[in-house]
C-alpha cells in the first residue's frame, strides 16, 4: 500500500458567512405585500369585467356612492402616512426619539377611516345597496370590505406597535408596520379612484 492513499483528502476552506441582503422579515414582508396585490388584481380585474360589460354603472335604481365623505376619510387616511414617517425618522435615530405619538395618531386615523366606512356602509345599506344588489353592490363591499380588512389589520398591528413602543421598539420592527401601512394607503388610492370617481 502507497503511503499516499493514507492522506486523508483536505476539506475546503470554510467560506466566511455573508449577511444576505434582504433581511428575513423583510422578505416575509414582501411575500404577504406581493400575496395581498395578487388578490387585489384579481379583485379589480372581477369588478372591471361587470363595470365595462354593464349597460350602466351604477344602475339607476340603485344609491350612487357618497363621493364627498369618502373624499374626506382618503384625505384622512393619506395624512396618516405623515405621523408613520416621523415616527420611522424618529425610530432611525441615534440615540433614537420617542414614536409613540406618532405611531397613534397614526393608528387614531387609520381607526377612523374605518368608523366612517361602517357609517358609510350603514347608509348605502339603509338605501337599499347590498350584497345581493347584483354586482354593483357585491363588487363595491367585496372590493373595499377586502381593503377594510385589511386596514383593520393594520390598525391591529398598529395598537400592539404603540404598546411595545412603551418598552422600546426596534426598527426593524417598525419598518415592517411602515411597509405595510405605506402599502394599504397606495392600495386604497387606487380602489377610491376606480371604485368612486371612474
Amino acid at each position: 500500500m502507497d503511503a499516499g492513499a493514507l492522506v486523508m483528502p483536505r476539506h475546503p476552506a470554510a467560506v466566511p458567512e455573508t449577511a444576505s441582503p434582504v433581511s428575513n422579515t423583510r422578505l416575509a414582508m414582501i411575500v404577504v405585500i406581493a400575496a395581498a396585490s395578487m388578490l387585489f388584481a384579481g379583485l379589480i380585474g372581477g369588478y372591471l369585467v361587470f363595470r365595462l360589460s354593464a349597460p350602466s354603472w351604477p344602475p339607476p335604481d340603485l344609491p350612487r356612492l357618497p363621493l364627498g365623505l369618502t373624499s374626506l376619510n382618503t384625505v384622512i387616511l393619506l395624512w396618516s402616512v405623515l405621523p408613520m414617517t416621523r415616527a420611522l425618522r424618529a425610530v432611525r435615530q441615534a440615540p433614537p426619539a420617542p414614536v409613540v405619538p406618532a405611531l397613534q395618531r397614526t393608528a387614531l386615523a387609520g381607526a377612523f377611516f374605518l368608523a366612517v366606512q361602517g357609517v358609510e356602509w350603514a347608509r348605502l345599506v339603509g338605501h337599499g345597496l347590498t350584497l345581493a344588489s347584483g354586482p354593483y353592490g357585491a363588487t363595491f363591499y367585496v372590493l373595499i370590505g377586502c381593503h377594510a380588512l385589511h386596514v383593520l389589520v393594520a390598525v391591529t398591528w398598529l395598537g400592539v406597535t404603540v404598546l411595545r413602543a412603551r418598552r422600546g421598539v426596534s426598527q426593524a420592527a417598525l419598518e415592517m408596520c411602515a411597509l405595510y401601512w405605506y402599502f394599504v394607503c397606495a392600495l386604497w388610492v387606487i380602489l377610491f379612484t376606480l371604485v368612486y370617481l371612474y
